[in-house]
């Protein structure tokens, strides 16, 4: 199926800006029920737009969309504004930014000193797309022809080690930390909270490889999702598989669940979890936002095994110090 077919225009079309960018992309590729599309774009960085004391000032995202598909995904939204509605096009039509590294080189002259760059906000930078298409590959690339930045790059996917050599480059001149995100050590959990994701223990072998390029790399234990991943010794198990693995520091923040996400997660809990659906519905009943207590027992936990692991605060970079927010997930706006 091409995608004039997906998505017919009129000959004046309503739409405009991304939306209008997006339904005039070229379709790539088609597999398993996921779809690949060009997405012109006009901009790379996107300042962060929160008052949620977020620990960076602009946000890079090489792709809309994201086919790893995890239930619980803050990130859906974004596709709306593309006047996609339907939740499950967040993980079935992907969209790859073309030009992205002439893009950075122009955009980064403004970035000012101590403002720090997140790579992978709403979308992963290392999704099965990057395989083919390598457009972080390519602003990688570029990174490393700079000196002075700050960056740090998010992902679920070991294929970040993939460019090793290129996150060696970047380090080199730069202050550089990657945050790989490890939600549960249970490979039974994990295939269906998020499907198409790599398996957690070889998220957590590149952590370890990562870490023995000696480069600076921490493990996002984010979110946590309440009766199914927060129970402490599940918590207790990602911390020490994390210090194991050389991890220089972990994080992990509460679900934060918009609607858009709340009409794909609440029925997958139904289907997996039907014990828990009335309690979910209940806690964020009129709201994306758990009780701050909750929060906080989270953060004490995390804080109690990351001490019995002897996980501390890393003295070099900035950056990775002061990335460990629970606002990490509740973050609005970044693509």
């Amino acid at each position: 199926m091409s995608s004039p077919s997906l998505f017919p225009l009129p000959q004046k079309s309503p739409l405009v800006g991304i939306a209008r960018l997006a339904a005039e992309g070229e379709s790539l590729r088609e597999g398993h029920e996921v779809e690949y599309f060009t997405l012109p774009a006009k901009s790379l960085l996107n300042r962060c737009v929160s008052n949620r004391g977020l620990p960076f000032t602009w946000t890079i995202n090489p792709y809309r969309g994201c086919e790893f598909a995890c239930k619980y995904c803050y990130a859906r939204y974004t596709h709306e504004f593309m006047e996609m509605r339907d939740g499950a096009e967040f993980e079935q039509k992907i969209y790859v930014k073309q030009h992205t590294a002439d893009l950075l080189r122009r955009e980064l002259r403004r970035v000012k000193l101590g403002e720090p760059i997140a790579l992978g906000t709403a979308t992963d930078p290392y999704q099965p797309a990057e395989r083919r298409y390598e457009v972080t590959r390519g602003i990688l690339e570029e990174f490393a022809r700079h000196r002075g930045f700050e960056l740090g790059i998010v992902t679920k996917s070991n294929l970040v080690v993939r460019d090793l050599d290129l996150l060696r480059a970047v380090s080199q001149n730069n202050a550089l930390s990657i945050h790989m995100t490890v939600t549960t050590l249970n490979v039974e959990l994990a295939r269906i909270l998020e499907p198409r994701a790599p398996r957690p223990d070889l998220r957590i072998d590149a952590v370890r490889q990562l870490s023995e390029a000696g480069l600076t790399v921490g493990v996002s234990c984010s979110p946590v999702l309440p009766g199914i991943t927060d129970a402490p010794a599940d918590l207790e198990a990602v911390v020490r598989a994390a210090a194991e693995a050389g991890a220089r520091h972990i994080f992990a923040g509460p679900l934060f669940l918009k609607p858009c996400s709340a009409a794909i997660f609440l029925p997958f809990v139904e289907q997996h979890f039907p014990h828990l659906v009335e309690n979910y519905r209940e806690r964020y009943q009129d709201r994306a936002f758990l009780p701050p207590s909750y929060g906080k027992r989270i953060t004490q936990l995390i804080a109690h095994f990351r001490q019995k692991y002897g996980m501390t605060p890393d003295p070099r970079g900035r950056m990775a110090n002061k990335w460990p927010v629970p606002a990490l997930d509740e973050q609005l706006a970044l693509f």
